[in-house]
C-alpha cells in the first residue's frame, strides 16, 4: 500500500508541474497547420492556445511559448498590450519563447522588444526567397543529429542586429539550393540569367547570394527566460533535419522529450452519423468552390502546387492568400473526416461538438466563400491578362477593375485583409474548436 502511496504522489507531482509548451494560434493560418503538422510529426507535446487565454494568465501552465509564422502586426494586434505584457511576464519570470519567422519578428524590438534586435526595411532584404538553404551553424545544441544543415525558408524577412555580447548567432544563411526560388525566379535559373539584370526588372532585390552569412536564427535572454528566434522554418512537414531541430529545441527551451508520433485524430473516424445532411453539402460546396477557385489560378499559369501546403506563385498575383484558403478549408474537412472521403459520406463527430451549432457555422463560411471565390475568379483571369502586357504589382495596378477586386477582396496592404480577412477569421475560429475536440 505505501509502494502504491508513493506511486500515486509522484504522479500527482508530476502533472501538477508546467507543460512542455503553449502554442500561439491566433493569425497564423496556414502557418499554424504547418506548425501543428509538423510538431505532431515530431512527436512533441504541446498545447493549442489564443490571445484571450494569454491575457488570462494561461502561460503560466507552460515552460515555453511557440509562436509560429504569420503576419507580425497582426499578432501584436490580437494580443492586444495586456497579451504582450503578459508574454514579456513569462519570459522575465524564467518562461522560454520560440518563435519562426512572424512569429520571430514579433518579438523584435519593434514588438515585444524580448531581444535588442530589429529587422531590415524592404528596401534592404531579398523579401521574396523561398525554399532550400544551406546554413552556417555555430556549436550548439539544437544541431545535435544533422549532418548537413540544410533547411526551408519561406520569404523570410532579415534580422538587424547589433554588437551585443548577450546575443548569440546559432546560424547564418549560407548557399541557396536547388528548388529554391527568388520571387518567381528559380534560383537555377537566375544564376545563369543574372541577378543584377533580374532586380532592374523586377524593382526588388533578388540574388539570394545576398542572403549569404546574414543571421538566420538569433538566441538570447530577457529576464531569467531564454528567447530563441528563427527566420527558418524548422516546423516544415515531412522535414527530416527540421524535426530533429524542433526536438533538440524542446530539450533545450522546454526541458521536454519527445513521445511517440501522434496520428490525426479525424482520420478514418467515418461511419456512424455526425453532421447532418445538408451540413455535409455544404462541406462539400465549400470544397469544391476552393478547389475551383485554385484550378483557375492553375489554368491561367499562375501558380502551380511545390508541396502540399505551399504554391508557388508568379510575381505580381497573390498566392499566400489562395495557399491558405485550400489548406484551411482541407484542414477542416479532415478534423470532420471527411478528407479523402466519397462526397456525401457522413462522419462521427467528438462528443464536444455540437452538429447543428457546426453546420451554421459551415453555413456562415459558405455564405462568405462562394462571392469571394466568384469575384477572386474574376480577379485571377484579368490579372492574367495585364500580365501578358508587362510587369505587375501584387498591390498596385492601373487597370481600374483590377485594382477594385483587388482592395475589395484583400484590402491595399500585403497583409490579410478585405473579404478575405473577414472568411478566413470564420474559418480560422472553426478550425480551432475542431481541432481542440480531437
Amino acid at each position: 500500500m505505501a509502494a502504491k502511496r508513493t506511486e500515486h504522489r509522484a504522479y500527482e507531482n508530476e502533472a501538477s508541474l508546467p507543460k512542455p509548451c503553449a502554442l500561439l494560434w491566433d493569425e497564423s493560418f496556414l502557418w499554424g497547420v504547418m506548425a501543428r503538422r509538423a510538431l505532431r510529426e515530431a512527436g512533441l507535446s504541446f498545447d493549442l492556445i489564443r490571445s484571450e487565454e494569454v491575457c488570462g494568465g494561461a502561460l503560466s501552465r507552460y515552460r515555453m511559448l511557440f509562436v509560429p509564422g504569420g503576419w507580425a502586426a497582426n499578432k501584436l494586434a490580437a494580443l492586444g498590450e495586456r497579451g504582450g505584457e503578459e508574454i514579456r511576464r513569462f519570459v522575465a519570470a524564467g518562461g522560454s519563447y520560440l518563435g519562426i519567422c512572424g512569429g520571430a519578428g514579433m518579438a523584435t524590438q519593434t514588438g515585444l522588444g524580448l531581444l535588442p534586435i530589429g529587422r531590415k526595411p524592404s528596401n534592404e532584404r531579398v523579401p521574396s526567397f523561398s525554399g532550400p538553404i544551406c546554413l552556417a551553424c555555430d556549436d550548439h545544441a539544437i544541431w545535435r543529429g544533422i549532418d548537413r544543415p540544410l533547411f526551408c525558408a519561406w520569404w523570410p524577412s532579415q534580422f538587424q542586429t547589433v554588437d551585443d555580447p548577450c546575443l548569440r548567432i546559432p546560424a547564418r544563411y549560407g548557399e541557396a539550393q536547388t528548388g529554391a526560388f527568388s520571387s518567381d525566379v528559380p534560383v537555377a535559373d537566375g544564376d545563369a540569367v543574372g541577378w543584377t539584370a533580374l532586380e532592374r526588372r523586377y524593382g526588388i532585390l533578388l540574388d539570394p547570394g545576398r542572403l549569404a552569412g546574414e543571421p538566420a536564427a538569433v538566441e538570447g535572454a530577457f529576464g531569467r527566460g531564454k528567447v530563441f528566434l528563427s527566420l527558418v522554418h524548422f516546423d516544415t512537414p515531412q522535414d527530416r533535419n527540421g524535426a530533429v531541430v524542433l526536438r533538440n529545441l524542446w530539450q533545450h527551451l522546454a526541458s521536454s522529450s519527445p513521445s511517440p508520433p501522434r496520428s490525426d485524430g479525424g482520420a478514418g473516424r467515418r461511419g456512424s452519423p455526425g453532421l447532418p445532411r445538408h451540413g455535409v453539402d455544404i462541406l462539400d460546396e465549400i470544397q469544391r468552390a476552393v478547389r475551383e477557385l485554385i484550378d483557375v489560378g492553375a489554368r491561367n499559369f499562375l501558380w502551380y502546387w511545390r508541396n502540399p501546403l505551399i504554391l508557388q506563385w508568379r510575381r505580381g498575383v497573390r498566392g499566400l492568400e489562395y495557399a491558405t484558403l485550400a489548406v484551411m478549408a482541407a484542414e477542416i474537412a479532415r478534423c470532420l473526416g471527411f478528407q479523402g472521403a466519397p462526397p456525401g459520406e457522413r462522419s462521427v463527430l467528438p462528443d464536444a461538438l455540437d452538429p447543428a451549432r457546426l453546420t451554421e457555422e459551415l453555413r456562415e463560411i459558405r455564405e462568405r466563400l462562394i462571392p469571394f471565390c466568384a469575384q477572386a475568379e474574376r480577379l485571377l483571369v484579368r490579372e492574367r491578362f495585364a500580365l501578358a502586357l508587362g510587369p505587375l504589382s501584387p498591390v498596385e495596378c492601373a487597370d481600374r477593375e483590377v485594382g477594385g477586386l483587388r482592395q475589395e477582396l484583400f484590402g491595399r496592404a500585403m497583409s490579410h485583409g478585405g473579404l478575405f480577412k473577414g472568411l478566413i477569421d470564420r474559418m480560422d475560429r472553426l478550425l480551432y474548436c475542431l481541432l481542440q475536440a480531437e
